[in-house]
């Protein structure tokens, strides 16, 4: 299966949620990526492959149980160093200056993360999803300052043009602790 698509829905409810995976499965041929419980009892389920069955996967369960959804997504072409960020830390052993974009929703962090990691020459330390967090996420990023700052600047546009950005930090000479309390 060709995974050049992330498609994403997060949801009020925990049984919602679970229908919602069922149903994204169901419509397309999909392969599912995540699909657990999230801080302040909601659900999110991630599912990628090519784009158009991501499309229809994800349009499908929003339209069906639309009164639970609190954010979606699909990314087409997503960047590869999404993924191992997702599931915990990229390999990432030395810290250049430290981006941080923080978010009300994991959607819009996702999104936000894939826009940075796009937008400038800079790597994915991690992508934490809503697990004691209060229902927020946030990313780190890392690379020159520069690349950190235009990196952060493009991420955290995307999040707040959704209503969802809560902070965005750039830090230029981080202390080398700061990489062992991330991992």
């Amino acid at each position: 299966m060709e995974m050049n698509s992330i498609g994403l829905i997060e949801m009020t409810s925990i049984a919602s949620g679970m229908e919602a995976a069922d149903i994204m499965l169901k419509t397309s041929e999909v392969e599912l990526l995540i699909s657990r419980t999230i801080c302040s009892g909601k659900y999110m389920v991630l599912i990628g492959g090519d784009v158009a069955a991501v499309q229809t996967a994800v349009d499908a369960a929003a339209e069906t149980i639309e009164y639970a959804v609190i954010d979606t997504f699909v990314i087409p072409n997503v960047h590869p160093d999404i993924f191992p960020a997702l599931s915990g830390h990229s390999g990432i052993e030395q810290l250049e200056a430290l981006g941080i974009l923080e978010s009300f929703s994991v959607a819009s962090l996702i999104e936000g993360a894939d826009a940075a990691v796009k937008a400038a020459t800079v790597k994915i330390i991690e992508i934490r999803l809503a697990m004691a967090l209060g229902g927020k996420a946030f990313c780190t990023i890392t690379g020159e300052v520069a690349a950190v700052r235009s990196a952060v600047d493009s991420g955290a546009q995307v999040i707040a043009d959704k209503g969802l950005l809560v902070n965005k930090v750039v830090i230029a000479q981080p202390r080398p602790e700061l990489l062992s309390e991330m991992i």
